[in-house]
């Protein structure tokens, strides 16, 4: 049986989810009490109930307090943790407190607070405390946790149905946060707020690096496809510490804060490597720890100098440091200790083990913005925002290659040691005006320049021979124009229109090692150093129309337009020639949008919606032909969707909802003779109605059916489900 890396966390995550699990559970019998106590002294007080003027509503203010008790449970055929990924749900029987809010005056400006939540199997738990008092401040205290569902399958080749089932794909991770907050908040004086959050992630979800798999398996005719589901093992903790202080000197507004924060991540990567060839089969296990330390220290004013001029300034610091340590280590199970006699190993095998090391960032903001309305109907807003970062790093590890299969891995100390730095100057100017009747017309200009200088250098610890050296200079500019107006021709009608450009283009100057680069005899470290320049531009446009032809019928439409290219530039090629700008993407979206909502009679109304995207990224290498041949595909990432709600008044105590959901992609095509498909092929139709009731006016019940189906072509039908949801739930007013 193959190891977990993760137990002793889960079994931790384990005893404390039976501890909120049992608090809630008393709080349920807690609220089921209440709630038949408020049941049996409506009934006896409903013919004293004078005040209650048949429409069921209750007048605002009238009631405080509230609490909400409700269950119900999935009917599942097919794959459970595709269901529980796609509805966010956890497919189960499920049930409990959904909110619970309680009140209560402190004298005649204080007020306390109770809200709180827990429905168990959906580990969705939160309790929250709040105590404040006006022209004083306020405390806050409080505790949640919700879960998060994963499907740990991995990919499915069409050319042999290959299909993995290594172990229980259903995955979840947990996050949570306990959090303690004040203010004081004196009149006249500077308002204080101090806050500190406690987080947390724990659990397993999916990875989208598969491990390869032999279609021809055991066979030694290899047709390999990266089809094998890996997961990852969630352990990070965070600590937050935040002061805020707030105050008015004169016309000026002025913000002063300060934050703190510490964090640990001890995170694994669990692949399993050609399953069914008993002679090739190891597993991999990539553990990656993190230690960080953040300080950041912002200011920002707000200044009204007049009636037609506002200036705001901002400057912040960060500093961010980390400690690194980890592993990559191929063995007969996950978590294996290294071993460089492990058996199976494979040309190639490449990995790592006692890493150390660590980074430091700073960073340093600066903003200046005025607001000026010289004229009626005009408006100006020029800005300027400067950026500079110094980032450092080292790593010390020692690596571990596979060279031949029937020697020990070469093993290798090295340091690497990686510093850069750059400076961003940012300069923008809006424009809006709205001196033409029924027009309002906009535009915004923006330009950053920016320079930055990156060293890498990676030597031998033991040797002290230099394996790698980079210099690498960049500048970059950015521009980015947009233009846009809204008409108002209509009270029933308006229309916007709005367009963008945006072009950034890189520039890199590499200064690299002569005795590692001296094409065409020598093509060591091109790559990244290979690429010369990059030419990022996208143009964007959308129209909008929303249109009231009747009083009871309102319509919005939307088209969006977007192209997006990136020209590169290499260095030179294998004979030392240098190479020209080319087109290395196009991506083309198209994205068609409509919604209607209709009151047809007094008693109903309709709502609904629907989309259609175009979306296409083209690459030269799909084109390529010999033995690449459809390798590699256009990305294809078009859709359709549509919902729609009904909602009718039975009577004026009673209300049905009725609600429909549907998604269509139909991208995938079928290359699995050449590699491995990844275009979405999936269906998906949900249904629910919805009976409202309020028995009393204070007391609302709920009942709910759900009917749910999703078939998927790209995962060959492994991961359809059909679902059943049955749900009802009671509220209480107090």
């Amino acid at each position: 049986m193959n190891s977990n890396p993760v137990k002793a966390n889960s079994m931790k995550a384990l005893e404390r989810d039976r501890k909120i699990r049992g608090a809630f559970a008393l709080l349920g019998m807690i609220a089921g009490m209440m709630l038949l106590g408020a049941g049996l002294l409506s009934a006896a007080d409903e013919k004293k109930d004078s005040k209650d003027n048949g429409s069921g509503e209750p007048a605002p203010g009238e009631f405080n307090n509230s609490i909400t008790v409700g269950g119900g449970a999935f009917l599942i055929d097919g794959n459970k943790a595709q269901f529980q990924h796609i509805q966010r749900s956890p497919g189960s029987p499920f049930g409990g407190i959904e909110e619970m809010h309680l009140e209560q005056a402190l004298g005649k400006k204080g007020l306390f607070q109770i809200d709180t939540r827990g429905l168990l199997e959906s580990h969705d738990y939160s309790i929250k405390l709040d105590v404040s008092q006006e022209d004083v401040g306020y405390v806050r205290v409080g505790v949640s946790q919700f879960r998060s569902w994963y499907d740990g399958s991995g990919g499915w080749s069409q050319r042999s149905n290959a299909w993995f089932n290594l172990y229980n794909d259903q995955m979840h991770v947990d996050r949570g946060d306990a959090f303690i907050e004040g203010r004081l908040a004196l009149p006249d004086w500077p308002v204080f707020t101090v806050k500190y959050h406690y987080q947390y992630r724990d659990g397993k979800k999916d990875s989208t690096i598969w491990g390869d798999y032999n279609l021809n398996a055991p066979s030694a005719t290899t047709v390999l496809r990266g089809i094998v589901p890996t997961w990852l093992g969630i352990d990070e903790r965070r600590h937050i510490l935040e002061g805020d202080v707030t105050h008015t000197l004169g016309k000026t507004d002025v913000d002063f804060g300060l934050r703190y924060e510490w964090s640990d991540q001890n995170n694994t990567r669990n692949e399993d490597r050609r399953p069914g060839d008993p002679a090739v089969n190891r597993y991999v296990t990539q553990r990656d720890q993190i230690h960080s330390d953040l300080f950041n220290v912002r200011g920002s004013s707000q200044t009204r100098i007049n009636e037609k001029v506002l200036f705001t300034t901002g400057a912040a610091f960060t500093r961010l440091d980390t400690d690194i340590g980890g592993s990559r280590i191929y063995g007969s199970t996950y978590d294996a200790a290294y071993n460089p006699a492990y058996a199976n190993r494979q040309r190639n095998d490449e990995g790592f083990y006692d890493l150390s090391g660590g980074s430091r960032s700073d960073q340093y903001v600066a903003n200046l913005n005025l607001m000026v309305t010289p004229w009626d109907n005009w408006t100006f807003v020029p800005a300027l925002r400067i950026e500079h970062q110094d980032q450092s790093g080292f790593a010390n590890f020692v690596e571990t290659a596979v060279t031949n299969a029937a020697t020990a891995p070469r093993a290798e100390d090295l340091l690497n040691v990686r510093d850069r730095s750059f400076t961003d100057v940012t300069e923008s100017l809006d424009l809006r005006y709205t001196g033409m009747k029924d027009w309002a017309l906009y535009a915004r200009a923006e330009l950053t320049e920016g320079q930055a200088g990156l060293t890498e250098l990676e030597t031998d610890s033991e040797t002290g021979l230099r394996t790698l050296f980079r210099d690498t200079d960049s500048s970059r500019m950015v521009q980015k124009y947009t233009a846009g107006a809204n008409w108002y021709p209509l009270r029933e009608l308006n229309l916007g229109g709005q367009y963008y450009y945006k072009d950034r283009i890189n520039d890199y100057t590499h200064v690299v090692d002569p005795k590692f680069y001296n094409p065409p005899t020598s093509t060591t470290d091109l790559y990244p150093a290979f690429i010369r320049r990059h030419d990022f531009a996208t143009h964007d446009m959308n129209l909008r129309v929303t249109w009231r032809p009747l009083a009871n019928l309102t319509l919005v439409s939307r088209y969006d337009y977007q192209i997006s290219t990136i020209d590169t530039r290499g260095d030179v090629n294998s004979s030392g020639i240098a190479l020209g700008l080319v087109e290395s993407s196009r991506a083309t979206t198209h994205m068609f949008s409509e919604s209607v909502s209709w009151v047809p009679i007094a008693r109903m109304f309709i709502q609904g919606s629907g989309s259609y995207v175009y979306d296409r990224t083209h690459t030269p290498t799909s084109m390529i032909g010999g033995a690449t041949y459809a390798t590699v595909q256009d990305a294809d990432n078009s859709y359709w969707t549509a919902n729609t709600t009904v909602g009718y008044a039975l009577s004026d105590k009673a209300d049905l909802l009725a609600s429909y959901n549907y998604y269509r992609a139909d991208d995938y095509s079928n290359n699995s003779f050449y590699s491995l498909p990844y275009g979405t092929g999936a269906e998906q139709h949900g249904v629910t109605t919805t009976l409202l009731e309020r028995l009393r006016k204070n007391l609302l019940w709920k009942v709910q059916y759900g009917y749910f189906t999703y078939r998927d072509q790209q995962f060959g039908g492994y991961n359809n489900y059909n679902a059943h949801l049955v749900y009802s739930s009671v509220q209480l007013l107090f």
